[in-house]
């Protein structure tokens, strides 16, 4: 068979294996192994692996990843959270939806100290839920709120998808990050809009919470939200002023974490010790993960697929807005059965090339990658966030959850089209910061 063939053929026997739910990391593993040593020698696939999963482990930009796992890890343990929350629900309670506004508010501020959407899913279950439940909130609207509004904690920079894309394309982590502030806030106003919506259009699914006055705003504000502010600036201010590079970041990130949870005396030993086992056991993973997703992609470059497809999307009789789409389709779809973390590793070999071949600024097809990626961590069967929910919740089925989900997921079509539409909202930080 010709390498294209080859490339084809493993394709199809990755998404079958895939679909009878191995582990991803392992079919990744397997199939990259198998064909580069078809189309070389057993005995250059073995070297290149062992070369591949070494220089991963040692990759020093990768570094950042459990660091910034960590931090939100910290949060998580002290408490940070909860009283994000607090904040939150002070801000939004009274309106309509509030509770889910303010579910929306604290993911988003979570998502400042924290890069992981399932983290994000599972720790704001675990404050916002029961909350939720009190008010006598519809379950299906305040779960499926907590699933879609964690896709906020990649979009807020820090993000671990983010980090990935970077390195996999070798793109600027931190024009990375600078570039999904402007449209997670924007996603996050999305999601506020769709949630005020429903419980304007069906009161008894969100009873409205208690009004609090102003002075008791700002009090909450300026107890709880100064710290996540600090600790934001801190890592962000300092990315953008070109005080500290994004893996000194991490560090900044996590040391600011746990010294503010530290004076708060919030993080007991036992928390502490947990945070850091947490954190080692998810860093494990996403390393794993993208080893074994390099060593697929090395497979899929001796093949120059990559190329081809980038050649046919430039050839081909069709606007790029058009080959965009197709993209996007495509992510959707895939979402459905595959982990966003193991997605992106695996299909930015490919498309990353279109991308470049059609003139896309990397960095803005960036942020329509993780957006993308956002959709399938919400819609069936995989829907990972969702997964996440129910096992907090424990007292709902999970497609309960699935549907409430499309008022948000229109929310993200919306965001993806006006991002499409404006590059700029996504490339403004950016630039500021390359001049």
């Amino acid at each position: 068979m010709s390498p294209e063939a080859v490339a084809i053929v493993s394709l199809v026997l990755l998404f079958l294996l895939l679909f009878l739910r191995m582990p991803v990391a392992l079919v990744m593993l397997v199939v990259g192994l198998g064909g580069y040593a078809y189309l070389t020698s057993t005995s250059s696939a073995l070297s290149m692996s062992a070369l591949t999963v070494y220089s991963t482990f040692t990759t020093y930009s990768l570094i950042v990843i459990p660091l910034f796992v960590w931090m939100g890890f910290i949060a998580f343990y002290s408490g940070l959270s909860g009283k994000l929350y607090d904040i939150a629900y002070k801000l939004f309670g009274g309106t309509p939806g509030g509770l889910n506004m303010a579910t929306i508010g604290a993911c988003t501020a979570f998502g400042a100290i924290c890069g992981s959407t399932t983290a994000t899913a599972a720790t704001m279950s675990a404050v916002a839920l029961p909350e939720m439940k009190r008010y006598n909130y519809q379950r299906s609207f305040a779960t499926a709120t907590v699933a879609a509004a964690a896709i906020l904690g990649v979009m807020i920079p820090p993000s671990v998808i983010f980090i990935l894309y970077g390195v996999s394309t070798g793109e600027s982590i931190e024009l990375l990050f600078l570039a999904g502030i402007i449209p997670g806030f924007f996603l996050t106003g999305l999601f506020m809009i769709m949630a005020y919506i429903q419980a304007r259009l069906n009161p008894s699914i969100a009873p409205s919470g208690q009004s609090v006055s102003l002075q008791e705003k700002l009090k909450s504000m300026l107890s709880g939200g100064m710290e996540v502010v600090i600790i934001f600036l801190a890592v962000m201010g300092g990315l953008f002023m070109g005080y500290f590079t994004p893996t000194e970041a991490g560090a900044v990130g996590a040391f600011a974490t746990l010294i503010v949870s530290l004076l708060r005396k919030t993080l007991s030993w036992e928390g502490f010790r947990n945070s850091a086992n947490d954190a080692v056991r998810l860093t494990a993973m996403i390393l794993f993960l993208t080893a074994t997703a390099e060593v697929y992609g090395n497979f899929l470059g001796r093949t120059g697929i990559p190329g081809s497809i980038a050649s046919i999307a430039v050839e081909a009789p069709l606007p790029p807005v058009v080959i965009l789409i197709a993209i996007l389709i495509v992510y959707l779809v895939l979402g459905f059965f595959i982990d966003a973390l193991a997605l992106v590793l695996m299909t930015t070999p490919i498309f990353y090339p279109v991308a470049l071949a059609l003139n896309f600024n990397p960095i803005w097809f960036g942020v329509i990658v993780v957006l993308a990626l956002g959709m399938g961590v919400i819609t069936p069967p995989v829907g990972a966030n969702v997964y996440v929910v129910a096992g907090v919740a424990k007292d709902i089925e999970v497609m309960e959850i699935f549907n409430g989900i499309w008022p948000y997921l229109l929310a993200i079509f919306i965001c993806i089209a006006i991002l499409i539409a404006f590059p700029q909202l996504a490339l403004f930080l950016p630039e500021m910061a390359r001049v």
